[in-house]
């Protein structure tokens, strides 16, 4: 089939977690047979850190303005099978516009933040890249989390068919590999800077790193703000490429994944960041939310953590037991939670829609 996406970015990882889902899913549909285009506006900031301007698997087509590409779009979705608008495109509502007047096979919407989504809604706030309508018009919504975050979609915004397409990891990128000496931590966490995630962050690696001072921790990421009193033995990296996670990953002996705090009230939303870990065989520490125990198993795939106690245990548990945690989630990983497995799932739920 031939799928057009008009998206947020998929040629620069730098704070989003948008493009490395999509190089992932997009590789897997063309090892498939599927073709892929995809649209993104050319905005400065991600320009400026452009790390993948050639993604394998589909064509990307940057533009300036909405009005410079629009011709194009009309002809890219009328050769489509899918037409798709995501969370977060800069223009989803002329993107939208278009897809519904051209009436493609299967016009889809895909909310890869549907629980910042859901919340800015019980705020009050008008979320911009959803239609004023609502999502009634589309063929199929696919949500990045699933649980009550499907039923508020159908209820709240109208969807008719709404379905879950969970993150995923590539296992090509992401896999077991040679630890880097510049990166050996005892823990680590990779992940771009939010308010609302400090506190867990805060519990599960910035006080262990005060209660161990004689061990290295690592904190990636970009976003944070000046002035934080980070511990002496933490150390910070504003970014690390998609090129090099495995590496990182890799080179502690834990790794950390925490939570938006929209995320961990929706439930059934695992961060991207997990999936990449567990495929590299590292172990995993990650905060408590409803649904965690669906994608890993508490005690023998994952560790979890409420306390800085708890997440103390886990941090100084012996090596054997915490590298079998990391052995069975990365089996796990690849059976069930690969970009090839949701690149299926994705196929599968288009031609139901479309049927």
């Amino acid at each position: 089939m031939k799928l057009c996406i008009f998206g947020l970015t998929i040629s620069s990882s730098w704070g989003n977690g948008h493009a490395t889902l999509w190089r992932g899913l997009v590789r897997a549909l063309a090892r498939d047979g599927h073709e892929v285009v995809f649209f993104e506006r050319d905005a400065p900031y991600y320009a400026r850190h452009r790390d993948m301007p050639s993604p394998p698997g589909c064509e990307l087509r940057l533009y300036r303005e909405w009005q410079d590409v629009r011709a194009g779009a009309a002809r890219a979705v009328a050769a489509a099978d899918v037409a798709m608008v995501t969370s977060y495109c800069p223009d989803a509502r002329a993107a939208t516009e278009l897809v519904l007047d051209a009436r493609a096979p299967v016009a889809a919407f895909y909310d890869l933040d549907s629980p910042v989504t859901l919340a800015r809604l019980d705020a009050g706030e008008e979320v911009d890249y959803l239609p004023p309508q609502g999502l009634a018009a589309f063929d199929l919504v696919l949500s990045y989390a699933g649980g009550g975050a499907l039923d508020r979609l159908r209820d709240q915004l109208g969807a008719r068919r709404a379905a879950p397409l969970y993150g995923s990891v590539d296992p090509d990128v992401h896999r077991p590999a040679a630890p880097d000496p510049r990166l050996v931590a005892h823990a680590s966490y990779l992940g771009t800077y939010a308010a609302d995630r400090q506190p867990s962050l805060e519990r599960l690696l910035v006080e262990p790193s005060r209660r161990l001072p004689a061990r290295r921790f690592l904190l990636a990421g970009s976003m944070y703000p000046g002035g934080c009193a980070w511990p002496e033995n933490l150390h910070r990296l504003e970014h690390v490429p998609p090129g090099q996670h495995a590496a990182f990953y890799c080179s502690s002996r834990v790794t950390v994944s925490v939570t938006r705090a929209a995320m961990a009230r929706c439930g059934h939303c695992p961060s991207g960041r997990l999936f990449e870990a567990a495929a590299c065989g590292v172990p995993v520490l990650s905060d408590r939310w409803p649904g965690l125990d669906e994608f890993f198993e508490p005690g023998r795939e994952i560790f979890v953590a409420d306390t800085t106690e708890e997440a103390m245990e886990v941090l100084t548990s012996p090596r054997g037991e915490l590298e079998r945690a990391g052995r069975a989630a990365r089996a796990r990983a690849l059976e069930e939670h690969s970009a090839g497995r949701r690149a299926r799932e994705l196929v599968e739920l288009v031609a139901a829609a479309a049927a």
